[in-house]
């Protein structure tokens, strides 16, 4: 084994500051990994609001609530040896690579499921193996650049620029925004995710100049972020709350409750 450089250690220094959470946070609708698990189809993106320090800087860069993508892999991975649950979901952190986890790990995050729509079941598993396949890869911590960019929640940059700041540093971008290795496996399917640039009748097209400049600079896989799945005309949103049947009726309200008590 290869003894440590100096920029390694400054790299995991950097890495440990970014991915520690912030305090306070407090989830509208945290997730049930048990619903979670009945609603989520191999192949859906998860999107996760995140509360780590790297999260702040993602979430002002892009403008969105989402911070973090994984992958959902359904039973395509083993049980673990020791008896713990199953990892069905695959992401990429800063510090540890691309990892499987369990749908446990976002039970106290707000989430939102996004589901390509006409995925074919051949389509499905190719996505799923591609992100398999990638487990292990490690985020190379000498990109001390790219890590710096995310320690200003808050950087003083135009709109415009903020979508380049996400790509400003060495030659591995976004590997801290997991939804590069996403689009990337969707991209290998010819799978659109942001609509093209068209002025056409009846085709999707971008109003703003402002919104048809950044979505032809985000052609490439690299430049995704989790928002944009949430965007994207192909992708549906998907809520465990009404897959499962919501009879708004049935709603306890604070008031009622009061009333039946007295």
């Amino acid at each position: 084994m290869q003894p440590d450089t100096f920029l390694d250690r400054i790299g995991r220094f950097l890495a440990r500051r970014l991915v520690q959470e912030s305090s306070g946070y407090e989830p509208y609708t945290p997730s049930d990994p048990e619903t979670l698990r009945r609603t989520l189809e191999p192949g859906d993106i998860l999107l996760i609001e995140g509360n780590q320090r790297i999260s702040a800087a993602i979430k002002y860069l892009t403008q969105s609530t989402w911070s973090h993508s994984a992958l959902y892999v359904g039973d395509a991975l083993p049980d673990p040896d020791d008896g713990t649950e199953r990892r069905r979901l695959i992401e990429v952190n800063l510090g540890e690579g691309c990892v499987a986890v369990p749908l446990s790990k976002y039970r106290t995050y707000n989430t939102r499921i996004c589901r390509a729509s006409g995925l074919t079941p051949e389509d499905r598993e190719q996505v799923v193996r591609f992100m398999i396949e990638r487990l292990g890869l490690k985020y190379d911590l000498k990109n001390i650049f790219d890590m710096l960019r995310y320690f200003m929640p808050a950087p003083p940059v135009p709109v415009r620029w903020r979508r380049r700041m996400i790509a400003f540093g060495s030659g591995d971008p976004t590997r801290a925004i997991c939804s590069s290795m996403i689009a990337e496996a969707y991209g290998q399917i010819r799978y659109p995710i942001l609509p093209e640039i068209t002025r056409a009748p009846g085709r999707a097209s971008a109003e703003s100049s402002y919104s048809r400049s950044e979505i032809l600079h985000i052609r490439h896989h690299s430049l995704y972020t989790p928002r944009d799945f949430d965007l994207s005309p192909y992708f549906r949103i998907v809520k465990p709350t009404l897959e499962y049947g919501f009879d708004y009726r049935s709603v306890t309200w604070a008031e009622t409750a009061d009333k039946a008590a007295d």
